[in-house]
């Protein structure tokens, strides 16, 4: 009897070398396409009907066989076991063999290894996406709920990590949902471009046998075919699209994590995690330490890390089909499972820390985060901004040498400076009149913010 355990013994006579062997496999990873190539099998299998190749006791002699594997591996969770097939491609074709005889050998004809693979590999990959997408909305949800939570807090804003000016912690939380939300927009594009089915391509010419490649489409659900067979078996682009995608999202909570981090440290004291999501040190009794946001930072650079191993795969192959190709799988599948943890974990972080609003309001009152209002001040009396930008800024020198804030500054101090500055720069500097006047769309005024807010929980409501 033929040895079933791979797809290609005919052409050989010697044994495959045992190392070779175990280099060669895949199935060790690929495993968890198993579900994703059954479906695809079936389809293919009704295809193969259509087009005359099979008689119709054969197709449902070959798709109950193939329904009856998918049962038998959510019931044995030891199903994949001591195996020695090369892939699971291989794997099924095997065990269908096994199970219903010869008949299950008709189930390949046509169809080659590369446009099955690529097919199973899109097949399962665009219902991960959908899935990381609805996490990703899960955890803007969490942002939102945390600033809703303490929506009237205020904390200084940075640039160059300098205090800049006073900001809303609720306006800091939506610039992360804004980053997550045009995540959200990549995964739609790249789930369009994986939507395509290479299944009727073969090895790399296209199929000898007239079947329905645009039926087999709508039966996967598909939105399209590919139109070129050499193109179809060696895409890999959807794959590094995909990755590159999960790369940003984890650009975005690498920043998070490092914000929070730093917000949670001794030395800027805003907000404090709970114990949930901290940890001690094994010497240091007084420590409590944000790992669950550092680790999130770090496993950015394993993401990262797979997506240059996937541009290095790809970029010197030629056409078409090259087993190099088979490095795609673990890249991808570690990507998914990195990228849903972090969200989950990060969500978890959001459920369970608290702004220190005493702290971050005094901290938003010094450091002369109301310089700007000021020069806007001296606009309004029609003082040129260049102007009014000089003159504040020696004001705030002369600020300094009197270790005082602006607005603790005398009038008489102020019209040393310029004779325009009367009593109402006072309430013009105030912290509440300098978030207010940041009134434009996007501004950080609590008018504007609660709206986002508003509009924020909305836009999840309707995806």
């Amino acid at each position: 009897m033929t040895d079933t355990t791979n797809l290609w013994g005919g052409r050989f006579e010697g044994k495959t070398d045992k190392t070779f062997a175990e280099f060669n496999n895949s199935f060790g990873f690929d495993r968890r396409l198993f579900a994703a190539d059954i479906r695809c099998s079936i389809a293919y299998c009704d295809g193969l009907f259509h087009a005359g190749l099979l008689k119709r006791l054969e197709a449902e002699k070959i798709k109950n066989g193939l329904i009856t594997l998918l049962k038998r591996a959510d019931f044995d969770r030891n199903y994949f076991d001591d195996s020695e097939a090369e892939d699971v491609h291989s794997f099924i074709e095997s065990k269908l063999i096994h199970l219903i005889g010869e008949t299950g050998k008709k189930l390949h004809t046509g169809r080659s290894r590369n446009d099955q693979v690529a097919t199973a590999f899109r097949f399962w990959l665009r219902f991960e996406i959908e899935e990381i997408s609805k996490i990703v909305g899960q955890f803007q949800k969490s942002i939102l709920n945390a600033a809703e939570k303490q929506k009237e807090a205020v904390l200084p804003g940075y640039t160059h990590l300098q205090k800049a000016q006073p900001i809303l912690w609720a306006h800091w939380c939506l610039a992360y949902f804004e980053m997550f939300s045009r995540d959200r927009d990549r995964l739609d594009e790249v789930w369009r471009r994986t939507n395509i089915l290479p299944l009727g391509s073969a090895a790399l010419a296209g199929t000898s046998y007239e079947i329905d490649r645009e039926a087999i489409a709508k039966d996967l659900g598909f939105e399209g075919i590919t139109a070129n067979s050499l193109d179809a078996v060696s895409d890999r682009d959807f794959a590094v699209e995909f990755v590159s995608a999960c790369s940003l999202i984890m650009v975005h909570l690498s920043r998070l994590a490092e914000d929070l981090i730093i917000y949670a440290s001794n030395e800027f004291g805003f907000i404090e995690l709970s114990d949930a999501v901290s940890t001690g040190s094994s010497l240091m009794p007084q420590k409590k330490n944000p790992d669950a946001l550092e680790l999130i930072r770090g496993k950015a650079g394993r993401i990262f890390g797979h997506q240059i191993a996937l541009l290095s795969t790809v970029k010197g192959l030629p056409l078409a089909y090259n087993k190099d190709l088979q490095e795609d799988k673990e890249a991808v599948f570690d990507t998914c499972d990195t990228i849903k943890i972090c969200l989950k974990v990060a969500a978890i972080c959001f459920a369970n820390l608290h702004v220190n609003e005493e702290k971050t309001r005094k901290s938003a009152m010094k450091g002369y985060l109301n310089a700007t209002e000021l020069a806007d001040y001296l606009v309004q009396k029609d003082v040129p901004f260049r102007t009014a930008h000089d003159l504040v800024g020696k004001i705030v020198l002369h600020s300094i040498s009197k270790k005082l804030e602006l607005d603790a500054l005398n009038l008489s101090d102020f019209r040393q400076f310029s004779s325009v500055i009367e009593q109402d720069v006072f309430e013009f500097i105030s912290l509440e009149q300098t978030l207010a006047r940041k009134n434009q769309i996007g501004g950080t005024s609590p008018e504007r913010v609660f709206e986002a807010l508003v509009e924020a929980q909305q836009s999840l409501e309707i995806q």
